[in-house]
């Protein structure tokens, strides 16, 4: 092999290194800005997921909203006392 083989196979090896490099990049979704600044964008988010995410916020909310009538009733706030102390002893 020639002196001037070698350097045009490691210039092709340095071409497909950085066009790899590259694709792997944009895969997972990191961009380069005009300064050479690396940035990870957030990758797209699928609408079934979100709505499901949705649905189990909205039943959560109601959970705590339940949680915090039973909590806050007057009338039986000395029982709800006692269970906790009960509890708590144990």
């Amino acid at each position: 092999m020639s002196f001037w083989t070698a350097i045009v196979l490691i210039v092709i090896i340095g071409c497909v290194t950085s066009v790899l490099q590259e694709r792997y990049k944009g895969k997972r979704g990191v961009t380069t800005d005009w300064m050479g600044n690396e940035r990870i964008n957030a990758p797209l988010e699928d609408p079934a997921e979100k709505a499901a995410r949705e649905r189990e916020i909205a039943d959560l909310r109601e959970r705590v909203k339940v949680l915090e009538r039973i909590i806050t009733e007057d009338r039986d706030t000395k029982r709800l006392s006692a269970e906790i102390d009960s509890l708590r002893d144990r």
